[in-house]
């Protein structure tokens, strides 16, 4: 699976910033069967979940990002949005999207965008 992120950059702590990512070659039959999501990584961290949507709008969120993240889905578009707000430094990173298809498992990741949160 082909995932076009965008929408990573500089921001002041505090500060709002949303990314998206498309799926641009998967007919909709097919994209509403994976669950989406955003992962992040930081320098000389793992990678971890941020947030990830079904297709029926099921929520998960990581503590570190309830109440300040929201990630929503549209599924016409194949796209999906990570809106960040009250951004920490913490959450400086490069962020990775994600599809995991419900049931045959196929997992594709996306080009990362980097989001770095100036204090």
């Amino acid at each position: 699976v082909q995932l076009q992120a965008s929408g990573g950059g500089l921001v002041q702590a505090g500060g709002s910033l949303r990314l998206s990512c498309k799926a641009p070659r998967l007919i909709l039959s097919t994209y509403v069967g994976y669950i989406m999501g955003w992962y992040r990584q930081a320098p000389g961290s793992q990678r971890e979940l941020v947030a990830t949507i079904s297709s029926g709008g099921d929520r998960n969120y990581a503590d570190s990002v309830q109440g300040r993240f929201t990630i929503s889905r549209d599924n016409s578009r194949k796209t999906i949005y990570l809106q960040m707000n009250s951004l920490k430094s913490e959450d400086t990173a490069v962020y990775y999207c994600n599809a995991q298809h419900r049931t045959s498992g196929d997992n594709s990741w996306g080009q990362g965008t980097q989001l770095t949160v100036s204090s």
